[in-house]
């Protein structure tokens, strides 16, 4: 077989297929597949014909460049860069199968992306003056729900979690002891962490699940473990609106950066760690972040060192406060 009988739209497919066995999640396939699909339709209106008659032989190194200059139109480089490596493992794969004689991108430049910096949310005080507004019931909504708004910015902020991770959790992924709780997550590529939380956090959440059962009845262990007004699990777009009227009603949304919303409480729960002394090991195991350099470091760090970590972010302090009124919501 040769790179002139191969048609572009199926060997897209034979390749995703083939990536099959590295086990990637379905949001990794599925951006695989935007990054190979968008380029191919850039490239086949270089070349005036159809997408369905594109050939791998069609794609040199002049086509590509002038595809990728259009890709990239109106594109983050970021993005930019992710699709270059996606049809650089492309046509790695294609030349692993003796289909094509080379690979052509390393002729196609690619973007320099400058590292992105941590984006928290400003001022020293904002995270207590949220979850303080939020335990007073701040959020004016047409069905209050102070103490899910209150668990959900506290879990996020606690815990560094994704929007994703925090959307996939289910009831039973809280676990242990009393006073040892620990949350499972499911991070990016299906790998696993867990997080340890510490009684304020534990307390609030029991708070939230004993409220949900008021509102809905029964919660079972395999339920969403955050849920929307109507009982059903939150959803991203959901999630983000959340987050967003949180910051308006407790009149902090000026010291969000743009573009983060719950991004923000991520990058505010490592660096505060940070600046309360926890090590960068500690930090990135946490987070969840993958490195082939310190996974030997990942593997060290002792689970009582996570757990001193996590609790010693200062942000747990407030939940201290709420947790020695009445009830760690006020007007739920």
């Amino acid at each position: 077989m040769s790179g002139d009988a191969v048609v572009v739209e199926l060997a897209i497919e034979r390749y995703l297929v083939a990536r099959r066995a590295a086990k990637p999640s379905p949001h990794t396939v599925a951006a695989y597949r935007r990054d190979l699909v968008g380029v191919a339709g850039c490239a086949a209106r270089v070349l005036g014909v159809d997408p369905g008659g594109l050939v791998l032989s069609d794609l040199t190194s002049r086509v590509l460049r002038e595809a990728f200059a259009d890709f990239g139109e109106e594109r983050a480089a970021s993005s930019v860069v992710r699709a270059w490596s996606t049809w650089n493992g492309f046509f790695g794969f294609w030349v692993a199968e003796q289909v094509v004689a080379g690979n052509p991108m390393s002729a196609v430049p690619r973007p320099r992306v400058r590292p992105s910096t941590p984006k928290p949310l400003m001022g020293e005080d904002t995270p207590e003056r949220l979850l303080e507004a939020l335990a007073r019931g701040a959020r004016r909504a047409r069905d209050p729900w102070p103490e899910r708004d209150l668990a959900v910015l506290a879990l996020a902020l606690l815990t560094g979690m994704r929007s994703a991770e925090m959307l996939s959790l289910r009831v039973d992924s809280l676990g242990g002891r009393s006073g040892e709780r620990r949350i499972r997550v499911v991070g990016k590529g299906g790998g696993e962490r867990v997080l340890p939380i510490e009684v304020p956090l534990e307390v609030l959440l029991e708070g939230y699940l004993e409220s949900r059962r008021v509102r809905f009845g029964v919660v079972r262990g395999g339920d969403p473990l955050l849920v929307d007004n109507r009982g059903e699990g939150l959803r991203r777009g959901g999630l983000q609106y959340l987050v967003k009227q949180c910051y308006r009603h407790a009149g902090v949304h000026d010291r969000v950066a743009r573009g983060t919303l719950v991004h923000a409480l991520r990058h505010t729960f490592a660096t505060r760690l940070a600046e309360d002394g926890a090590s960068v090991t500690e930090i990135m195991h946490l987070l969840g972040h993958a490195s082939v350099t310190s996974s030997q470091a990942y593997i060290e760090v002792t689970a009582r060192a996570q757990r001193e970590a996590a609790g010693s972010n200062r942000t747990y302090g407030v939940l201290r406060r709420l947790a020695g009124s009445e009830s760690p919501v006020e007007g739920g």
